[in-house]
């Protein structure tokens, strides 16, 4: 097997990563770089700046998720693309895909996600406070966005998966992490498609381990 994926699968980037090369059908070995404390001294050849995740195609690497899935649709066009089928759709894609890394990230997994899962697990108390200010104060804008742009569609962008389906599920799913979910009520069409990408095979697929993990985790706390 050429392909290795580096990182951690919590991480909703990794998870990306991962969700991308299921949807091409492509086989993939992970091995789990975390993305603190110490790592490898060899990991830095792979990723300079220590950040996860990393793919290894042979003798070639590469850093940075999004990178590594547009290089992942490029190298395989004999799989259905999932960046877009034409030059305005591969705009939005990639538009809605660094929204939910920029935008929604340091809200749904690194104030959320963060404090009441992973800084418990670590003895360190949760700031409960700025968890309520992000969910009540910083996201709803974000989520009103996003619902709109939706609509009533199967997919953010065009009539089929695309990583924008993905990248947005993929902190989402951080968030149900850290005990939070869409309010279907306030954000019915974003809470649907919630649903409909985390019952996809791919993300099924991950989900186990994931719960796994986040149980050995609840027990540390």
């Amino acid at each position: 097997m050429s392909l290795t994926v580096y990182g951690a699968p919590l991480s909703p980037f990794v998870r990306k990563v991962r969700l991308f090369l299921a949807e091409k059908n492509l086989d993939y070995q992970l091995e789990i770089i975390l993305p603190f404390g110490q790592q490898p001294s060899w990991f830095r050849e792979l990723s300079p700046l220590g950040r996860i995740p990393a793919l290894k195609d042979g003798d070639f690497t590469l850093a940075d998720s999004s990178v590594i899935c547009q290089y992942l649709d490029d190298k395989h066009p004999e799989h259905s693309t999932l960046l877009g089928q034409n030059a305005e759709q591969r705009a939005q894609v990639r538009w809605l895909e660094k929204y939910a890394d920029y935008e929604l990230a340091p809200l749904c997994t690194f104030s959320v996600f963060r404090n009441r899962a992973l800084k418990p697990s670590m003895g360190q108390s949760c700031d409960e406070a700025a968890v309520q200010k992000v969910l009540h104060e910083k996201l709803p804008v974000h989520f009103d966005y996003l619902e709109k742009t939706l609509g009533t569609a199967e997919y953010l962008v065009g009539e089929s998966l695309t990583l924008a389906d993905l990248a947005l599920t993929c902190q989402l799913i951080n968030m149900q992490h850290g005990a939070e979910q869409l309010d279907a009520q306030r954000w019915p069409n974003l809470s649907a498609h919630y649903a409909r990408i985390t019952a996809r095979d791919s993300v099924q697929g991950v989900l186990p381990g994931e719960l796994k993990m986040l149980a050995k985790m609840a027990a540390k706390a």
